[in-house]
């Protein structure tokens, strides 16, 4: 069951706060990688390439967890765990510009590679712990 992020910690998402994604690895393990992040008001996006890591254990284990620390007080935090509901390709390399512009102030994303396929994970919440 989806759950909404509470209003106090929107804010979040507009800054440039960086997040921490936990996720699974094929042996049971956690693997954690600092993210750019979005909230599209129902999901919790993450923007990715086809093959890295974290794609491939999204696409075999769907539990995820996030860690977002406020940039102005890192005593101020959102946990975020949820299920990746959906996988896409569509919307996923102007969403990646998007970011760009957020965390660099950049209109196109600098460090594409030639072949990279982008890829937009939706996050659906269905637990939160916060501080702050």
């Amino acid at each position: 069951m989806a759950t909404v992020i509470p209003e106090k910690y929107k804010d979040l998402f507009d800054k440039k706060a960086f997040a921490n994604l936990a996720t699974v690895m094929p042996d049971g393990s956690p693997q954690v990688t600092p993210v750019w992040v979005d909230y599209d008001g129902a999901y919790v996006l993450v923007n990715s390439a086809r093959g890295r890591q974290k794609d491939k254990n999204m696409k075999t284990h769907a539990t995820v967890a996030l860690s977002i620390l406020d940039p102005e007080n890192p005593y101020r935090y959102l946990e975020v765990r949820g299920t990746v509901a959906e996988i896409t390709e569509e919307g996923a390399a102007q969403h990646i510009d998007k970011m760009a512009k957020k965390y660099m102030g950049v209109d196109k994303y600098p460090y594409a590679r030639d072949g990279e396929v982008r890829v937009l994970y939706k996050i659906e919440p269905t637990h939160f712990t916060f501080m702050g």
